[in-house]
């Protein structure tokens, strides 16, 4: 997707552009959400959130760095496992990442309808019980089309666009912290006791981790390791845009949580429960009760910037990720067509804003979109992994501009994690994800038919193992501990117990089956053009 007017992104551009797609409705909403859920203890939830993202990245950092590529990601297990699990694992990485695109317009959205001004009364009727209304998916449908558009004629736009809204982004938290604190701060809201720290005991520190948005918060990391072949001396910035990245946003996420925590009165809190705050935006909310209005009013301004700006660099990532899919060529192949001036996919751009707009046509609320997201994000997660560690066995000479040293136990490590967050999601929404991958299947098979189905029992044979797992998951999911909405026939923990023994059968079994298919040449041509030395 190269061409002589792509502009390549430097490091700083690049930090900026993933915390642009890190820092959007999560922190708005995550803190709430997981106090809800988890009491004080939610705290540690963003810890675990943040490990399972972080050891999940460190996978893509060598086989990133490896494949430097426009929507690399939807590229890797097909070079690795045939066009069958490719087309899983992208579909599935697709999937998320054009729900993200509404989910972000309707978090602005949800917020404008809470605005507190007499002249803005007609924005209160933008949601209605939970749920955007039509008048309200109408300016959803404006974002969107303007997510498009900033990114519609250069990379060098969307990056002069990013690097400026998420310096925003970092300041109004920051200052939000110290406000907060200031104004009201008082640590013995963790509780003096374990029980007071954890009133609903420890289960629900991991379900916090995916019903409050925390693993959506962090996911955004791919935002890298799509823009591949976009990146100033891709051999060093993959990784380091990754990890300042993660580390920054998770500093942040962090330090708001406890923020949350602290800056609730205990007199108000011993009346409510953590559970009883029922707050439209919560930390503008937070601050009309500590009395600094016009923090709620920069916290309201906000509210609309953070999501834009999220937004806004998903609508890039989406249209590479896409691109990446058609070629496949398991979806049809004007979608590929890259705009020679602009070296960008606008096609791929134009078909991601009517599906985006349809999807928040069907599904209209902020809970249900991250719903689809967490899982159907960690389910093409599980490739990268197994991808890394199979490259090494069937391709040991390819170059490795950067050969991570603990990939042998980080990557079975992070498909654990994986699987377990992908749990903690809950009953029944993985089985609702994996109808939504299967829609995707009679595209794959009816292009195979056009092909004259070669490979494809080969394909099948290298994908079979993530088609059981999915499988296994969605029983585990079923008969699991009333904790993730089981039927309680194995208990807490003892399920964890289960899915992390089952999970490392599927890893291994995973690398076993990974076979050289015509793809692998494309790799192996795309691993030519790597330089082992910087770049650029």
């Amino acid at each position: 997707m190269d061409s002589k007017n792509t502009t390549k992104i430097g490091l700083f551009q690049l930090v900026m552009l993933t915390l642009g797609s890190l820092i959007g409705s999560g922190w708005l909403f995550g803190s709430w959400e997981a106090t809800k859920i988890a009491g004080p203890a939610a705290i540690i939830s963003w810890v675990i959130g943040g490990v399972v993202i972080a050891a999940i990245a460190y996978d893509y950092v060598e086989i990133g760095a490896m494949f430097p590529e426009a929507g690399g990601m939807s590229r890797y297990a097909q070079y690795s496992h045939g066009p069958l699990l490719g087309f899983i694992a992208s579909w599935a990485n697709w999937i998320s990442l054009i729900t993200l695109i509404p989910i972000e317009a309707v978090a602005a959205v949800q917020y404008m309808s809470s605005w507190p001004w007499s002249w803005a009364n007609w924005t209160h009727a933008f949601l209605k019980n939970g749920a955007i209304t039509t008048s309200g998916l109408m300016v959803v449908f404006v974002f969107i089309l303007v997510f498009t558009l900033l990114n519609f004629w250069s990379v060098k736009l969307l990056t002069s666009f990013t690097s400026l809204i998420s310096i925003l982004k970092i300041g109004v938290p920051a200052l939000t912290i110290i406000m907060l604190t200031v104004s009201g701060f008082y640590p013995q809201n963790y509780g003096h006791s374990i029980h007071e720290f954890m009133p609903y005991g420890s289960a629900p520190i991991f379900a916090a981790t995916s019903a409050a948005g925390i693993i959506f918060s962090f996911n955004a990391f791919q935002t890298v390791i799509n823009m591949g072949s976009e990146i100033k001396k891709s051999r060093k910035n993959i990784g380091r845009g990754i990890f300042i990245s993660l580390l920054i946003s998770g500093i942040i996420y962090i330090l708001l949580q406890s923020t949350y925590i602290t800056s609730m009165k205990p007199s108000t809190l011993a009346s409510t429960g953590w559970s009883g705050f029922d707050f439209n935006s919560p930390f503008a909310d937070l601050a009309i009760m500590l009395g600094i209005r016009w923090l709620s009013v920069l916290l309201y301004m906000d509210a609309f910037v953070s999501p834009v700006g999220t937004g806004v660099s998903f609508a890039a990532s989406t249209g590479r990720a896409l691109y990446a899919m058609e070629s496949n060529q398991h979806i049809p192949s004007f979608i590929g067509k890259i705009n020679q001036k602009y070296g960008i996919p606008r096609v791929a751009m134009i078909v991601n804003l009517v599906l985006s707009m349809l999807m928040v046509s069907v599904f209209r609320s902020w809970s249900t979109l991250a719903t689809v997201i967490s899982t159907s994000t960690l389910i093409a997660y599980l490739t990268g992994p197994v991808t890394a560690v199979a490259f090494r066995k069937l391709a040991p000479n390819f170059k490795r501009p950067v050969k991570l040293k603990n990939l042998g136990w980080m990557a079975p490590l992070s498909f654990v994690l994986a699987s377990l967050a992908i749990y903690w999601a809950m009953w029944p929404t993985t089985v609702e994800v994996i109808l939504v991958i299967l829609i995707g299947l009679p595209f794959y098979f009816y292009y195979e038919y056009r092909a004259g189905y070669v490979d494809t029992r080969k394909a099948f044979y290298s994908s079979m193992w993530m088609i059981i797992y999915l499988i296994f998951i969605s029983i585990m999911s079923y008969i699991g501990s009333t904790e993730f909405n089981g039927i309680n026939w194995i208990h807490y923990p003892w399920d964890f117990v289960v899915i992390a023994l089952a999970s490392l059968a599927f890893y291994y079994w995973g690398i076993k089956t990974a076979h050289v298919f015509p793809d692998f040449y494309q790799a192996k041509k795309l691993n030519d053009t790597v330089k082992m030395n910087d770049d650029d």
